[in-house]
């Protein structure tokens, strides 16, 4: 057991373990940052050097150098899933909650934590994504009281909110390129999920992979090199966890993708941005019994 660990002492019967990792883009290699037993999900890393996971509706923050998990004040905001991530600055938290809400809605509060304040009017939202210049958030909603989601953003200047692209059965996962002249996402028509790449104005739609899996999550590195995206078994439905699954890395200027590592793990994986601020690396969760 070495140093850099978490242990929690296990109760009797089986319970899940949660593992906090770190892939390494150059030399392929994962290290685990933390052993959690119980469930976390969702990393981003901050540019500071810690990475944030939700678990059980709240929001806990796990610095690299001593990674031990710490509570993040949420305020009213106890009902957190795992759609969450930083401004570009690092100054800034964006959370989904549905503590107020018949449905996710999307907050933001200090990075050190506080009161959230509200910012889609409308729900359900998840936050995904936000623009490299901090003006523009993505995220997947639904709309006119019907479950199909589609893409959309929002001006963090109080501006009406804008639909995307609606030329999809389900759209989830969106995140901005690092030049922000791309949203990312992965698209689902007629069963089949791929990953798709689409103008923030809705021009320009364009498919960027097309094979046998069900594709999630795409996440565009900031040094504008990589998308890393979660690769599930042809058939599946949704994007349950539970499965043996595996992240994929391409271009960020298109073209041919290549497996880089099987786990076991889907929902909570990489549901949101986790590369590191120099695009070296990013972070992820794999679960076992």
């Amino acid at each position: 057991m070495g140093s850099g660990w978490l242990y929690h002492t296990r109760p009797r019967g089986r319970q899940l373990i949660s593992e906090l990792c770190i892939y390494d883009v150059a030399t392929g290699a994962v290290r685990v940052v933390m052993e959690y037993h119980g469930h976390i999900e969702a990393p981003n890393w901050h540019q500071d050097g810690y990475l944030i996971v939700n678990g059980g509706g709240l929001l806990y923050r796990v610095p690299l150098v001593a990674p031990l998990i710490e509570q993040i004040d949420t305020g009213f905001a106890v009902k957190l899933n795992n759609d969450h991530g930083f401004s570009p600055d690092g100054r800034t938290l964006a959370i989904s909650d549905k503590t107020r809400t018949e449905g996710s809605c999307i907050y933001i509060l200090p990075i050190e934590g506080g009161e959230p304040v509200r910012v889609t009017e409308n729900v359900p939202s998840w936050w995904h994504g936000w623009s490299p210049d901090g003006t523009t958030i993505c995220y997947p909603a639904a709309r006119g009281g019907k479950r199909k989601i589609s893409l959309y953003t929002k001006p963090m200047d109080g501006g009406a909110e804008v639909c995307v692209t609606e030329d999809f059965d389900h759209v989830d996962g969106p995140d901005y390129s690092a030049d922000g002249q791309w949203l990312w996402f992965n698209g689902e028509r007629d069963g089949v999920v791929e990953i798709w790449r689409v103008r923030p104005d809705g021009t320009d739609l364009e498919q960027m992979t097309e094979d046998v899996f069900v594709n999630w999550f795409p996440h565009p590195s900031p040094c504008g090199r990589h998308v890393v995206y979660l690769a599930y078994p042809a058939g599946t439905t949704g994007h349950p966890g539970g499965l043996d699954v595996a992240l994929c890395l391409m271009p960020q200027s298109g073209g041919a993708s290549r497996e880089i590592v099987k786990l076991h793990g889907g929902q909570g994986t990489i549901n949101v941005p986790s590369w590191a601020p120099d695009g070296n690396a990013f972070a992820f969760m794999r679960f076992r019994d």
